[in-house]
C-alpha cells in the first residue's frame, strides 16, 4: 500500500472513510449499467499518478479517454478553475463570454480558417458535424454520408449508425437512414461508393476505438481532391486524436 499525499482541500478529512466496496454498492444500486467498469474506485490524482480509495498508487497510461492530456490536477488548469469558479460559473448561450470567444479564437489560429462550435461530448460534436452536413445537402436534397468500417463516432443514434461496427448498434434498430459504410483507406471505395445523394465523408484520421489506424497521406490527400471535385463535405472525427494528443 502506498498512502497517498495530503492534497488541497483536506481530502482526506472529508473522504478517507468511502471504500471501494461502499462506491461498488452504489453503482450497483443507483447508476444505470450502460459501462463495462473495473472495480477500481479513483479517489484522487497527481500528474501521471492515481491513488484509489485504499490508497493504493497507481501510473495512469490512461487519462480519461485522452481528455486528461496534461495529467491529473495540473497547477496551472486548478489554478484557472479555481480563479473562474470564484467570478462566473456558468454562462449560457443566451449571452457572451468573453473567454469563449477568446477560446474560438486560439483554436481557429492554431487549425483552420472557419468557426467553432462548442459541444459537451465527442458524440455531440459528430452529431452536430452530421447535422451540419445534412443542412448543407438539404437544398439539393442530398443527405447520405460515407463512413469507414471500423470506425467509431459515438453513442448517439446517428453516431452509433455512423459507427462502421455492428456490436454498438445491435439492441438499437432500426437505425438511422442515409449512411454508408466502406473500407477504410481505400479511395476507390469512397468514389465507387459517391451517388447523387451522398453529401459528405466522414472518417478518423487515425482509428481509435477500432485499433489505432491511421489514413495514409496519399488517401487523406485524395479524399481533400475528390471531396472538392464532388462538391462533398469532409468530416474529420479527431475526438480523441485532435489538438496535440498524439504528440504532434
Amino acid at each position: 500500500m502506498n498512502p497517498a499525499p495530503p492534497m488541497e482541500g483536506n481530502w482526506e478529512s472529508r473522504r478517507s472513510w468511502v471504500k471501494t466496496q461502499e462506491i461498488v454498492d452504489l453503482y450497483a444500486n443507483y447508476v444505470m449499467p450502460t459501462y463495462s467498469r473495473t472495480p477500481l474506485a479513483l479517489a484522487k490524482g497527481r500528474g501521471a499518478i492515481i491513488w484509489d480509495c485504499e490508497g493504493k498508487k497507481y501510473l495512469d497510461f490512461f487519462p480519461g479517454w485522452a481528455v486528461s492530456g496534461l495529467g491529473h490536477c495540473h497547477p496551472k488548469v486548478v489554478k484557472a478553475i479555481k480563479k473562474q469558479v470564484g467570478i462566473l460559473m456558468h454562462v449560457s448561450n443566451n449571452f457572451l463570454s468573453g473567454q469563449q470567444g477568446e477560446l474560438a479564437q486560439i483554436i481557429i489560429k492554431n487549425s483552420f480558417d472557419g468557426k467553432v462550435f462548442f459541444a459537451n461530448s465527442g458524440a455531440e460534436a459528430n452529431e452536430g458535424a452530421i447535422k451540419l452536413a445534412r443542412r448543407y445537402g438539404n437544398p439539393t436534397k442530398r443527405y447520405e454520408i460515407i463512413t469507414m468500417e471500423k470506425s467509431f463516432h459515438g453513442r448517439t443514434m446517428a453516431c452509433i449508425t455512423a459507427t462502421g461496427q455492428d456490436k454498438v448498434k445491435i439492441g438499437f434498430e432500426p437505425l438511422l437512414e442515409g449512411f454508408k459504410t466502406i473500407p477504410f483507406n481505400d479511395l476507390a471505395a469512397v468514389e465507387a461508393a459517391i451517388t447523387n445523394k451522398t453529401v459528405a465523408v466522414m472518417l478518423e484520421p487515425i482509428q481509435g476505438e477500432g485499433g489505432i489506424n491511421v489514413a495514409d497521406r496519399d488517401y487523406i490527400l485524395g479524399l481533400r481532391k475528390l471531396c472538392d471535385q464532388k462538391d462533398l463535405l469532409l468530416i474529420f472525427d479527431e475526438i480523441q486524436t485532435g489538438m496535440g494528443r498524439t504528440g504532434e
